[in-house]
């Protein structure tokens, strides 16, 4: 099975875009985007531990759909920060952190953890240590980590996460040197393809911001390529999870709905609002909930 969803769900810019203007009684985000796709990436776990009537709250919102499935991002200070020295530390994140996101495990909907790095994570033996102590720390709850550094794909590299047990995120990026390559051998039974967009203007560039750097929509052509790289890594694991992280106006739905119709080889439902903001949708989106109606 694929599935597709969107990083997130709470930007101020997918007002009228993705979310209508004129909301109906009991209007909520993550319940709209659990209507047209059947995974969301919870994105901010990663920069607060989540609470766990939040949590409840989310399983509630997609109840409606019961395929519907969350990735959680890990808490930066276990990807971004020095691993402290004090192991009691992380043992307390780790305990708060599972106790934030218990009810959508009990739930049975969290389809994995996301341990994203940054580019500077380069392959070293401490390195390699820290994942495999975050695979113990968060078993059984499966883990997949997104790797931007290059060095992490040698084959050496690559049979010592296999060896840890979890999933090695695909990911787009704008090209680089230093970056992962498109394809890999996946060697888990799960796949994960996160699309971050391929604005080389923005993305090297140091003190941007978060809009700016994710500011790309991606063409027919590139999704016809990805389409394919999805595809391609579908055929070779039992589920996979496509993620579109291109947030800025809304692109990650438009792109998403393009995808999720190019896999499902037909038009998908999506709200009136994205195909009103990017025409080129019409083609590939069944709209539902008319703007008009609200």
């Amino acid at each position: 099975m694929t599935r597709v969803g969107s990083a997130g769900w709470s930007y101020p810019d997918w007002e009228g875009r993705v979310y209508p203007d004129h909301k109906p009684p009991g209007f909520h985000p993550l319940a709209w985007m659990a209507r047209w796709f059947d995974l969301v990436e919870i994105d901010a776990s990663f920069y607060a531990t989540p609470r766990a009537e939040h949590a409840q709250r989310w399983v509630q919102l997609a109840a409606a759909r019961e395929d519907f499935r969350f990735s959680a991002k890990l808490l930066k200070e276990f990807t971004h920060a020095p691993e402290p020295n004090d192991p009691a530390t992380w043992l307390r994140l780790v305990e708060e952190f599972r106790a934030g996101l218990e009810p959508i495990w009990k739930a049975r909907r969290l389809w994995c953890l996301l341990a994203q790095f940054p580019a500077s994570y380069q392959a070293t033996p401490s390195n390699l240590r820290r994942i495999g102590k975050l695979k113990v720390l968060f078993d059984p709850w499966p883990l997949t980590v997104e790797l931007r550094h290059r060095s992490w794909f040698e084959p050496p590299l690559l049979d010592s996460l296999r060896g840890l047990g979890v999933t090695v995120a695909h990911i787009d990026l704008p090209p680089s040197w230093s970056h992962p390559p498109a394809w890999f051998q996946p060697f888990s039974p799960r796949g994960y393809l996160r699309l971050h967009g391929r604005n080389e203007a923005t993305w090297f560039r140091q003190g941007v911001g978060r809009d700016a750097r994710y500011d790309y929509l991606y063409g027919p052509a590139e999704l016809d390529e990805l389409h394919q790289r999805a595809a391609r890594i579908a055929g070779e694991v039992d589920e996979l999870a496509v993620v579109t992280n291109n947030h800025f106006r809304g692109a990650a739905v438009a792109n998403a709905l393009e995808l999720s119709s190019r896999l499902r080889a037909g038009p998908v439902a999506g709200p009136g609002e994205i195909v009103a903001a990017y025409p080129q949708l019409a083609a590939r989106v069944r709209v539902e909930g008319q703007r008009q109606l609200f």
